[in-house]
C-alpha cells in the first residue's frame, strides 16, 4: 500500500507540534517522525485514507500565525525502506531494551536487543509512546503470563513480552502492511510463535488474557475499551498509550470506569502519556 508523507514545517516548535501530531492521527496517520530538524514534522498516512480538503480544514481551524508549512509527497511502497534507513537510529530504553534496525550492529550490554524492520509500520520506539509501552513491559512481570498487543504496527511490544517469556503472545493490526512487517520481525528475532493477525479489535480471540497493550490513539482506544475489559482476566493489567496528558487521560479514565478498569498509574514524555489501568 502506499502512502502519502505529509511535511509541516513549524514557526514554533511548542506545543504546536505535538498538537499538531495528535490532530493527524485522529484523521488516519499512523507513522511519524522527525525531520531534519525540530521544527519539521513528518507524517504518512495511507493513501485510501488521505483527503487534502481534511489536511487544509484543519490549518484552517488556527490562526495563520500558528499554522505550519505543508507539502505533500507520495511514497510509494518499495520507496519506503529507504526513508526509514535515512532516518532510523537505534534506540535505547531504560539501559535494558536495545531496538535496532537489520543494518544496524548489536548490542551485547542489554537485556533484549531487538532487531525492528520497520517499513511501513508504526512501532520504532522513537516515538514518546512507544518508548512509554517499553518502560512498562520492562518493569512487569510477564513471565508465563498471557499478552494480547492491539495496534501492533511493527509488533516490537509483542516481540518484546514474547522474549520476557510471556505465553501466549497475540498480536492484532488493521493494516496488512503492518500484519506482514510483524511477521517478518518475528523471524528476525525468532518470535515466530507470536500469533499475527489481520484485523481488529473483533478479531480479537475468545480467550482472555493477563495483559493487554494497546498504543494507537484516543478515538480508537476509547471506541475499544469495551472489547479489551471483555478479554482481560480479572486482575490483568490494560496498558495503553497514544494520547495526551489534557485533556485525554481523563477522559480515557472515565471510559476505563465504565467497564471496572481502574487507573493505578501513568508515564508521561512530552505530554503524550502512557496509562496502566487494572480490571477488578
Amino acid at each position: 500500500m502506499d502512502y502519502i508523507e505529509i511535511k509541516l514545517v513549524f514557526k514554533e516548535v511548542d506545543p504546536w507540534k505535538d498538537i499538531f501530531t495528535s490532530l493527524l492521527g485522529d484523521l488516519g496517520c499512523d507513522s511519524f517522525m522527525d525531520g531534519e530538524n525540530d521544527h519539521i514534522l513528518l507524517a504518512y498516512i495511507t493513501e485510501n485514507l488521505f483527503h487534502e480538503k481534511n489536511i487544509f480544514a484543519l490549518l484552517d481551524s488556527f490562526l495563520p500565525e500558528n499554522q505550519p508549512k505543508i507539502s505533500f509527497q507520495k511514497i510509494i511502497t518499495q520507496d519506503w525502506n529507504a526513508v526509514w534507513e535515512a532516518n532510523y537510529s537505534p534506540v535505547l530504553i531504560a539501559d535494558q531494551c536495545y531496538i535496532r534496525a537489520p543494518f544496524h550492529e548489536s548490542n551485547p550490554h542489554v537485556d533484549f536487543d531487538l532487531i525492528i524492520e520497520p517499513k511501513m509500520s508504526f512501532g520504532t520506539a522513537h516515538h514518546e509512546t512507544t518508548s512509554l509501552m517499553i518502560e512498562y513491559l520492562l518493569q512487569e512481570n510477564t513471565a508465563g503470563k498471557s499478552v494480547l498487543d492491539m495496534g501492533s504496527g511493527t509488533g516490537v511490544l509483542a516481540i518484546l513480552a514474547y522474549l520476557k517469556g510471556s505465553r501466549p503472545v497475540v498480536a492484532i493490526d488493521n493494516d496488512e502492511w503492518a500484519y506482514k512487517n510483524n511477521i517478518e520481525n518475528n523471524a528476525h528475532n525468532h518470535t515466530e510463535a507470536i500469533q499475527v493477525i489481520h484485523g481488529d479489535a473483533h478479531a480479537i480471540p475468545n480467550q482472555a488474557f493477563d495483559l493487554i497493550s494497546a498504543n494507537i490513539n484516543r478515538n480508537i482506544l476509547l471506541n475499544d475499551i469495551v472489547h479489551y475489559a471483555k478479554h482481560l482476566k480479572k486482575g490483568g493489567n490494560l496498558i495503553m498509550s497514544g494520547f495526551y496528558h489534557h485533556p485525554d487521560l481523563e477522559i480515557i479514565k472515565e471510559k476505563c470506569q465504565e467497564y471496572s478498569l481502574t487507573l493505578a498509574s501513568f508515564k508521561e514524555k512530552n505530554d503524550w502519556v502512557a496509562g496502566r489501568f487494572i480490571l477488578f
